[in-house]
């Protein structure tokens, strides 16, 4: 009969050895045996008739090994669930097991050992006690006005003026590489582009001021354009922003049209065609829906800083111990190919930071019966298929969206990975809840620079 000890041999490390009685393996071996005879195909013997000595002698240790392992695997596993033993991974083989010693000629009993790396007890950090800040940012009238600005411009219409009258204006152009004197460089860089003259910096701008189509001017890149939009214009050209020469080169400029964007007017049709779900008729009434759209859209990056925020205090102030030497040896020869110890260490980090929040939603998860249910994800791939729509006014009760939602609910993918979305959205929701955050009123753009340096923290 088999029996199975164990013994732990470091932290959340144990050794299980599996020891094999012959009685365990013989009678699932000799029926394999018999299998073997029935579908044998030997030459001088007709099928199945092969005698079963010879079968024994042929096949006899492969067949043997296979069963012992069969029985090993059987009863280590029966073990494990009987223990309800929660374990990282799969049970690694020592290398002290030898199945070269299994012979057919002489049965006896097997031990084999494995090592196991066991899942941690461990309490989650108390949110409640986390000093933590909810950023609130300001929308300004600024905001509003160049939001309103741009739809202005993008529905409105373009026309075809002889002469540059101002920033608003539409530049189809050539660039032609030359000197600082305007003579044309042998080989140089010859590109047509479109840019507004609100693109060029503010004090060059007046320079294009009533010139026309086949009017030009020779500028350096460094004095034409700010640094944000000098990058672009580099990478259109062809060129690096990494190479110091490149903003010092010259261009001849052209025009080869002249265009201008007439801004739709501030009424009724324009506020429909923005808010086409809404019935707005003031400029005062469209002002504030542009207001609280601009709102709704800093309170998500708000909310998403928040969810980073919590994400590493539950990662940095939760106290999880792993078994890491067990760990590292998994990552070594769990994989297609082996890994060498230098590439484990470097892997080694990030991989336990990973394994270390999986471990942490699974237990909120758990603890707090949180559930993703069928109607969720039907919810997002309907969700999904409105924001294909682009805010377009549609019954959402329509055969073809249910029809749509339905071959989404069996495109595997999708639920797997919606699932795991939607998941992770109800953990952060349940931390949110858990705290009392500090709020705290920010301008966008220390909103944007305060993240910004957050991100050169971690990448640094």
């Amino acid at each position: 009969m088999a029996t199975v000890t164990r013994e732990n041999i470091s932290l959340l490390n144990d050794k299980i050895v599996v020891n094999i009685a012959k009685d365990d393996y013989l009678p699932s071996f000799e029926k394999a045996l018999k299998e073997y005879g029935k579908k044998a195909n030997i030459p001088g013997f007709r099928k199945g008739m092969v005698p079963a000595g010879l079968i024994k002698k042929m096949y006899g240790n492969s067949v043997l090994t296979d069963e012992v392992l069969r029985a090993v695997e059987k009863e280590l596993t029966s073990y494990m669930a009987n223990e309800k033993l929660d374990i990282f991974a799969q049970p690694l083989p020592l290398p002290e097991n030898d199945t070269r010693h299994i012979d057919v000629s002489s049965p006896a009993e097997y031990a084999f050992a494995f090592e196991v790396g066991l899942k941690p007890e461990f309490t989650l950090v108390d949110l409640a006690k986390s000093k933590i800040t909810r950023y609130q940012i300001e929308v300004t009238d600024q905001m509003v006005n160049e939001e309103i600005e741009r739809l202005q411009i993008r529905n409105g219409k373009m026309t075809d003026p002889e002469k540059v009258t101002g920033d608003d204006n539409v530049l189809n152009v050539t660039f032609t590489e030359c000197t600082e004197s305007g003579e044309h460089v042998a080989g140089g860089i010859h590109k047509d582009n479109s840019l507004l003259v609100k693109y060029f910096k503010e004090e060059f701008r007046s320079k294009w001021i009533g010139k026309g189509k086949d009017d030009s001017l020779v500028l350096k890149l460094s004095e034409a354009f700010d640094e944000k939009e000098r990058e672009w214009i580099l990478s259109d050209l062809g060129l690096s922003k990494e190479d110091p020469a490149a903003t010092g080169k010259y261009f001849l400029v052209q025009i080869t049209k002249v265009g201008l964007i007439e801004r739709a007017p501030l009424q009724e049709e324009f506020f429909k065609t923005v808010f086409p779900s809404k019935d707005i008729q003031t400029e005062e009434a469209f002002r504030e829906a542009i207001r609280e759209e601009i709102k709704q859209q800093w309170d998500i990056q708000s909310r998403n800083q928040l969810h980073h925020t919590l994400y590493h205090e539950m990662l940095n102030n939760t106290l999880i111990d792993f078994p890491e030497n067990f760990l590292k040896r998994w990552i070594q020869s769990g994989g297609e190919t082996p890994k060498t110890p230098e590439e484990v260490e470097h892997e080694f980090p990030s991989f336990v930071t990973q394994l270390k929040w999986t471990l942490i939603v699974n237990k909120v998860v758990t603890d707090h019966q949180i559930e993703v249910t069928a109607d969720d994800l039907r919810a997002s791939a309907k969700q999904q298929l409105l924001s294909y729509m682009q805010g377009q006014v549609i019954d959402e009760d329509q055969p073809w969206m249910t029809d749509y939602v339905n071959k989404m609910m069996q495109d595997r993918k999708f639920v797997e990975e919606t699932m795991h979305r939607i998941q992770t959205d109800k953990v952060f929701q349940w931390a949110e809840s858990q705290i009392q955050p500090e709020l705290q009123q920010i301008g966008a753009e220390d909103f944007n620079k305060m993240q910004q340096e957050h991100q050169h923290h971690h990448h640094s």
